[in-house]
């Protein structure tokens, strides 16, 4: 009898075993956030298309709220996807935090129509677009806080460009439990390279921010950002601070062919020790380890020279949807995070045949072979 009860004993504790060392995964699942916002004709609703990304567990889990950039061409609105953010969504999630990647007004597959004009370029309103952006965060925040597998006491926005100048207004009248936000390239107005509509405007905008903000803050600009330059993004700081905002302000290294681009995925190796830092000096490091992201392993397409079998890897790495298009004299192109498969082979293509001689054919779409 003992010897059979210590046979169970020794049965159990063994299939206990894979359960407590299995592997640490991270879980992304859609979400369509109901929000209202209130107006001079009555209350308008809408559905924020949104991405969730993070780790698979019951939590709850710090939340960081991750708000997109606004292109300069207006008809690229509407193609914008979750999936553009989601490398970046990732490394908070591997980090402990719930991300969500949310899609503002006029974005992507959003409901309800752009918010966020600046008005004429001689006399933009920067202050009401960046109030409007916040206000879209804001009702994701009030709806993702109630979420089970979330900490509504320990929640950061984290924006670029327009999204980080919307981070930026958010600060100034502060939901509950936002306790930090950063700022990637924050800013508006930019019409062509080291070109800003009205950039006193724009200054003035953040120093009313600086007014009533007092959430601490994390500015990132890259010396080679060709929205909005190292001297321009230090006269936003000097605005905002001498108004008594709260920002530390990065002047971070040249990032590829334009720093505006530093928040990405490519870039992860040079924004994330900065990130992290802020985020450990304010306690908000949830995890003392990375949780470990899946890897692909798909051979590059034949004929690539250095640079483009450097840029397959980045591809590997990238969001879906996705495609790699290559020509047989050595040429290639890629596209990531698109609203569909189609429009990335799509993509992919136009991409290649702008330095090919020969004709483009897209050999990967996500991980599969064509």
């Amino acid at each position: 009898m003992v010897a059979r009860l210590l046979a169970v004993l020794v049965l159990l504790c063994a299939a206990a075993l894979p359960l407590s060392g299995r592997a640490e995964s991270i879980r992304q699942d859609p979400m369509r956030i109901p929000a209202s916002f209130p107006g001079l004709l009555g209350t308008s609703k809408a559905v924020l298309e949104a991405l969730v990304v993070r780790p698979d567990g019951p939590g709850p889990f710090p939340l960081a709220v991750i708000n997109h950039g606004s292109p300069r061409d207006p008809a690229v609105r509407g193609q914008m996807s979750p999936n553009g953010m989601l490398p970046q969504a990732r490394e908070f999630a591997r980090r402990g935090w719930a991300a969500v990647v949310v899609m503002r007004r006029g974005f992507g597959g959003t409901e309800g129509d752009w918010a966020e004009g600046n008005g004429p370029c001689k006399s933009p309103d920067y202050k009401t677009a960046g109030e409007r952006g916040a206000e879209d965060i804001r009702q994701a925040i009030r709806f993702l806080a109630q979420q089970p597998y979330i900490d509504p006491k320990r929640i950061i926005s984290v924006g670029v460009s327009a999204g980080g100048f919307a981070t930026v207004a958010l600060t100034a009248d502060p939901p509950p439990g936002l306790v930090a936000a950063v700022s990637f390239a924050g800013g508006r107005g930019s019409r062509a390279d080291d070109e800003v509509c009205a950039p006193e405007r724009l200054v003035d905008a953040f120093r009313g921010f600086g007014r009533t903000s007092r959430v601490p803050m994390l500015w990132v600009y890259a010396e080679n950002d060709h929205f909005f330059g190292p001297r321009l993004a230090r006269d936003f700081h000097a605005a905002f601070t001498g108004a008594g905002g709260r920002a530390e302000f990065v002047a971070a290294p040249a990032f590829g062919k334009d720093g505006h681009s530093l928040f990405s995925g490519p870039g992860i190796p040079q924004w994330a020790p900065t990130l992290d830092r802020f985020l450990t000096e304010r306690n908000l490091t949830p995890r003392k380890t990375l949780i470990d992201l899946p890897t692909a392993a798909l051979p590059p397409p034949p004929g690539l020279s250095e640079r483009g079998r450097a840029s397959f890897q980045e591809y590997l790495a990238a969001a879906p949807n996705k495609a790699f298009a290559v020509s047989t004299d050595g040429a290639f192109g890629w596209r990531t995070g698109r609203r569909s498969e189609e429009d990335a082979r799509d993509g992919a293509l136009e991409n290649c045949a702008k330095n090919a001689k020969r004709t483009c054919r897209v050999v990967y779409v996500n991980e599969e072979a064509e």
